[in-house]
């Protein structure tokens, strides 16, 4: 037997959402509140899924399902569609998971040339009757037939300029005449076929089309952005008719419960009178700010305040609605959770605990992870913008700084994108045929639209820096050109977008990181107090550990010393050692090396105060540090004074057909000792400089790379130690921790073997991942895509980890070295540690700490706290003895 596939409003409820979409069931939970929802029905996404099994086709039990609702809701409203009063309705989809703009709608459905005369007659206006059935027929050809809807625009843009009519709701009876009949021919001329009059058929027609646009190209894109599965299908809402365009007394709107920018407790919102509900999102024409229709209609705004507190307290969280006003009543057409940037989602997650709507746990598990890049959007400095020039001033749609170069469509921009350029997508409005575009672009610049309009919505969602509702600029995409005032921008040139301020610049402008607020820091403190991991920075400067502290990191799990030897004199020095012929000769050239290494140590030391730095003994392979080109070899032979032949003698003989498994890491360390002796004496001497100093106690942990070999462990474990020992011999610094990255497959094999000789284990994943799969990280890029698309595989590896393969040696490695002691500290220090579904994985597993670059431990943190939570771990964090030490 085949289940329900259509529910009533009056059946359904939010609960449902999987089978009725989320503005199916958010429609049936406002019914079932008692607020003022128009009647209708959902065809649910179960039926969206059969209609693709069936080929394409609705079949017969769905029909009769649709066939008895129709019914139930004509009799409900007294009303029908072969009658007099007609019963018009939207069509409108409803995924699981918000798509805002990717799929289709059809309003005022069910219009025909026979009931458009007697629906003049009813209303009092024929006007109207005409303006409803002149969108019909543009919508529904649009979506259901596929034409193009320039086709039809073209034709209202000349009508409008032969009358000398600003906007829709100005034309005539006689205009709204001959554009019908314009528009009809255009049907014909297109399909060969007259518009359809019968509202069953166009009722089929437009279900058929919403069900199709779920795999339109716009949808699929969207899809794959926000990680939506493809088989979801979407559900089908047929609603009566309210109508805002029925003269002054009647208008639409669209009302976040908070500002979505910024979280700030108010109403923020937009509406338009005599206009219907797509004429707002669609950016058409430009609305009013929703505080304005206190003075309009005082008793509606009433409503809508009420309205907006229950369905928030209702939901716990900020909502996005949508309504009309039909001659005066207030409807509710729509509610959902809405979209809004990184800023207000955290401001409103905390305002929400402090009033007792949520706990600090679904705080925590309801913000998004992409949501906490956006928290680090780049903003323009204040310096250089006291001496712009501003170009003109639109509305601050969605925060953030970008700069880039002019692009008109969203092909351009993704062309420009691939070629690693940045670009602004500007438009007269978006639509949803953009969103490729806006995907590319690092900005989007509307003349038209408002804060609700689809350009907004969606660069909200994205993160992307918005300006909307430039009423002064001109943009002619034929030409390739905008126009403000007299100045004139073209495609290709500069212009910069603050989507905070909604103010527009030309040329380019340079941006600095954002800082973190208080809300901020609040909802970081409640994420750790969930998380099993802590969250550690691999960062290799003063400035890069500052920061890391300032995003909360509980210390660094990877300090790379070979990035210190790349700077001016270091560079000559470090060339200096790799040319000596003799262990005399280096320690020469790496004596001039130290005081470097020190003085970066001691920095580093000084901003992590007490917590742990553990550093990273020289890894890659001596010929990084040699030039290239024949210019700079001879300016290195100047420098040093050697032959120029001396030094392509040096190159050769340290080139190597597979430098990423040649002489690096540890194995230099064995071949040239002296190397580590000094950078382990550099560490020591820095860390009791800085106790003396400053009366801190540093806590260094040294840690040697690509270990495959007990052996080599124990060897530069006892090097180490007898410098430590030697520079410490109170041991001022406690026990200073040895251990080794985990990197090489051999590793997790013999990790038992290994852990006798380390006080800890560290997954270095980018190697391990390397070795593993035998993919070249650097060159992998030419078949990953590829790799993804046949489905090969899921994800790129050298962005989430691959839980199979290198997965597997992690868990052994784990297993293996706790055996021998139970106690080992284990982390992670590959990129991984600050992917989302890396930290899940991990989060599994018997680790202590992930680490990352700084501007990931924001998202890391959130993830290892909603892994926490999703694994139950829902009161405390675990007791410290059970984390890092």
């Amino acid at each position: 037997m085949m289940g329900q596939f259509v529910y009533t409003f009056l059946e359904g409820n939010k609960g449902m959402k999987n089978l009725l979409g989320g503005k199916g069931a958010n429609l049936a939970e406002m019914t079932q509140l008692g607020l003022p929802v128009p009647s209708g029905f959902t065809i649910t996404t179960e039926a969206c899924k059969r209609y693709f099994e069936d080929q394409n086709t609705i079949n017969s039990e769905i029909k009769k399902e649709v066939e008895s609702a129709v019914a139930e809701l004509e009799q409900r409203v007294g009303k029908s569609f072969d009658g007099d009063p007609c019963l018009l309705v939207s069509v409108r989809s409803g995924a699981v998971i918000s798509m805002p703009g990717m799929m289709d709608t059809i309003l005022n459905l069910g219009l025909n040339d026979k009931n458009i005369e007697a629906m003049g007659k009813s209303t009092g206006s024929m006007t109207f009757a005409l303006d409803c059935y002149r969108r019909f027929i543009q919508m529904y050809s649009n979506v259901v037939l596929e034409i193009p809807m320039y086709h039809f625009e073209s034709i209202l843009d000349d009508c409008k300029e032969a009358n000398d009519l600003k906007d829709d709701k100005d034309l005539s009876e006689e205009n709204l005449r001959q554009l019908i009949g314009d528009y009809k021919q255009i049907v014909y001329n297109q399909t060969g076929s007259p518009f359809e009059q019968s509202p069953k058929k166009q009722l089929y027609a437009a279900i058929e089309a919403v069900f199709r646009s779920w795999n339109n190209e716009r949808a699929k894109i969207y899809r794959h952005l926000n990680g939506i599965p493809d088989n979801m299908g979407t559900a089908v809402n047929v609603q009566m008719m309210v109508f805002g365009n029925m003269g002054d007394s009647s208008g639409t709107g669209v009302v976040f419960t908070r500002n979505p920018s910024s979280g700030e407790n108010t109403l923020y919102g937009e509406f338009l009178m005599n206009a219907q509900g797509e004429d707002v999102v669609a950016g058409i024409r430009t609305p009013r700010p929703i505080s304005e229709l206190q003075e309009v209609d005082k008793k509606v705004y009433e409503e809508l305040v009420t309205a907006s507190q229950t369905l928030e307290a209702h939901y716990a969280d900020m909502q996005d609605i949508e309504f009309t006003i039909e001659k005066g009543q207030f409807f509710l057409l729509q509610t959902r959770n809405g979209k809004r940037s990184a800023n207000a989602a955290i401001k409103i997650a905390v305002d929400f605990v402090k009033a007792g709507i949520m706990d600090k746990r679904h705080a925590v598990n309801q913000l998004g992870l992409a949501q906490i890049d956006q928290l680090l959007h780049p903003k323009f400095d204040q310096e250089i913008l006291k001496t712009t020039k501003e170009l003109t001033l639109g509305l601050p749609a969605s925060p953030g700084a970008a700069t880039g170069k002019i692009c008109f469509n969203a092909k351009a921009a993704h062309e420009a994108n691939e070629n690693g350029e940045d670009v602004i997508l500007v438009r007269t409005e978006t639509s949803p045929e953009d969103i490729q575009g806006m995907i590319s672009a690092k900005g989007v610049l509307t003349a038209r639209g408002g804060m609700t309009s689809h350009a907004a919505v969606v660069a909200r969602g994205m993160g992307k820096s918005c300006v909307s509702g430039c009423i002064e600029l001109e943009v002619n995409e034929e030409n390739g050109t905008i126009k403000v005032g007299e100045e004139l921008l073209k495609e290709g040139d500069y212009i910069s977008i603050d989507g905070s301020t909604g103010k527009v610049y030309r040329g380019k402008i340079d941006t600095v990181s954002s800082s973190l607020d208080k809300d901020f820091l609040s909802i970081m403190d409640w994420a750790d107090e969930f998380s099993k991991l802590d969250v550690l920075a691999n960062a290799d400067t003063p400035l890069d550990a500052k920061k890391s502290r300032e995003f909360g990191a509980k210390g660094i799990g990877l300090c790379r010393t070979e990035h210190m030897f790349f700077d001016g004199q270091r560079i000559k020095d470090i060339r200096e050692m790799i040319m000596a012929k003799t262990p005399s000769g280096r320690q020469i050239a790496l004596d001039k090396l130290y005081p470097y290494q020190k003085e970066d140590f001691k920095g580093i030391f000084l901003a992590m105060e007490t917590l742990p730095v553990n550093v990273r003994l020289l890894d890659p392979p001596l010929h990084e540090f040699l030039p290239k080109g024949k210019s700079e070899i001879q300016e290195m032979a100047e420098q040093l004074d050697v032959s120029y032949e001396d030094i392509i003698k040096v190159i050769e003989e340290l080139a190597e057909v597979n430098p990423m498994m040649g002489l690096r890491g540890c194995r230099l360390g064995l071949i040239y000792p002296e190397v580590y002796a000094m950078q382990v004496r550099a560490i020591i001497t820095a860390a009791l400089e800085v106790m003396e100093e400053e009366g801190i106690a540093p806590r260094p942990e040294i840690m040697i790379p690509l270990v495959g070999n007990p052996e080599e462990l124990s060897l530069l474990r006892k090097l180490a130690q007898r410098i430590i020992h030697e520079l410490d011999p109170d041991a001022k610094l406690g026990q200073v921790k040895i251990g080794t990255m985990i990197e090489v497959p051999r590793a997790s094999l013999v990790a038992d073997q290994i852990a006798p000789h380390a006080d800890y284990f560290s997954f270095g994943t980018n190697d391990l991942t390397q070795m593993t799969l035998g993919y070249s990280r650097d060159d992998s890029g030419t078949f990953i895509r590829k790799y993804k698309e046949q489905k090969i595989i899921k994800t790129d590896p050298f962005q989430s980890i691959d839980q199979e393969g290198v997965g597997q040696l992690i868990k052994m490695a784990i297993k293996k070295g706790k055996a021998h002691d139970s106690h080992l500290k284990i982390g992670v220090c590959g990129e991984h540690g600050g992917d989302p579904a890396s930290v899940d994985f991990f989060n599994a597993l018997d680790i202590q700490y992930v680490s990352c670059s700084p501007y990931r431990i924001p998202k890391a943190r959130l993830a290892a706290a909603q892994a926490a939570i999703r694994n139950q771990s829902l009161e405390t964090k675990a007791p410290a003895t059970n984390k890092m030490q």
